[in-house]
């Protein structure tokens, strides 16, 4: 039998694939020794495995992990502390991840460049604001915004484990 913290990590492996061990580790909101531990719990049960040499966990060593769903996450854990560890799951298509932060969904929509016109596959609704996340902030010129709240976000990887994710307003993409 699994402890809940175990749980989770299992759950969210098999909603989102494979995940880097960083965002696992910060996902369970634990001190880090106490985060490994879980983790090393887990590879021992034979629950999870390395991926990728060990950059990534799955739930086998076959997974592979989908770059626009690691982005969403990384988006995620900017709101992580307020957000349970239930309260995310995969979206639907054009969306990678949905989570709810106080009583309010966010979906958070991974676009790379060219693909401006996903964005019409939408479907706004008025208790939902989407996450934008683009390559640079100059591809927001082209988006053709859907009719709810939405921010822009930039998710920028500077040689650390952990990227840089800045947000702008939809009103002046130029400032954060």
């Amino acid at each position: 039998m699994l402890l809940p913290d175990e749980r989770h990590v299992v759950r969210w492996l098999s909603q989102y694939g494979a995940l880097p061990r960083v965002q696992l580790l910060r996902m369970l909101q634990k001190p880090r020794a106490t985060a490994e531990k879980i983790l090393r719990n887990l590879k021992r049960q034979m629950q999870i495995a390395d991926v990728c040499g060990g950059y990534y966990i799955g739930l086998d060593p076959m997974c592979q992990p989908d770059q626009r769903t690691v982005l969403a996450v990384w988006v995620l854990l900017k709101f992580i502390d307020r957000v349970s560890p239930m309260a995310h799951y995969a979206a639907a298509y054009p969306s990678q991840l949905f989570f709810l932060k106080e009583n309010t969904g966010y979906e958070v929509v991974v676009l790379y460049e060219g693909e401006e016109n996903l964005l019409r596959l939408l479907q706004p609704d008025e208790d939902l604001k989407y996450i934008i996340v683009v390559p640079h902030i100059s591809m927001a010129a082209k988006l053709r915004l859907p009719k709810a709240p939405c921010l822009l976000a930039t998710v920028e990887f500077c040689g650390q484990d952990e990227p840089k994710i800045t947000f702008f307003s939809e009103e002046n993409p130029d400032e954060e």
